[in-house]
């Protein structure tokens, strides 16, 4: 269980440096051997739309994605879960019907048979990182409302900018 609560990051650590790796090696081979890869720039792509998915419940698990919560936080503390609980309802409702609609565009891609254009890979495999990205996504937000109904937590975990900014700002004046 303790490498499931890692495996997005290992996963994000992993097409980051393939992508980064490809990128090099495309460069490489184009400007020294003067010659490249026909498949570097889609398969690239691919890998940063599998990062991108990824990271989206990545950022929920650690409360890393940018809310504003200022008048939320305001709120006395029965309110704010109140808000809370409503806020990832709608996270969970919104990320369903992402779900659903992109099933269905991923089943319309396989039926129809298409493949990339320079891989001979389906392009239903590729595009099926969309419903799996939202479906670690609604992984990562059943814990959050559960915390929120048990009481264990009174409100959505974001991004703060503002006290980060304040914790760079001191760490800079106490150099």
């Amino acid at each position: 269980m303790k490498y499931l609560k890692r495996l997005d990051e290992w996963l994000i650590a992993i097409l980051l440096a393939a992508m980064t790796l490809l990128t090099f090696s495309q460069v490489v081979m184009r400007y020294v051997f003067n010659s490249g890869f026909t498949w570097a720039l889609e398969m690239t792509t691919v890998l940063f739309a599998g990062m991108i998915f990824i990271g989206i419940s990545y950022g929920v698990r650690v409360g890393a994605h940018i809310g504003v919560d200022a008048l939320v936080k305001l709120m006395p503390n029965k309110l704010r879960r109140t808000v809370s609980i409503v806020a990832v309802l709608l996270c969970l409702v919104y990320a369903g019907m992402v779900i659903y609609g992109s099933m269905q565009y991923v089943l319309k891609m396989k039926e129809a048979g298409i493949e990339l254009e320079d891989m001979a890979i389906p392009m239903w495999i590729v595009r099926a990182i969309l419903p799996l990205g939202f479906v670690l996504l609604v992984l990562r937000f059943l814990p959050v409302l559960i915390n929120l109904i048990s009481g264990k937590s009174d409100r959505l975990h974001l991004a703060d900018e503002v006290e980060e900014a304040l914790k760079l700002k001191a760490m800079e004046a106490n150099k």
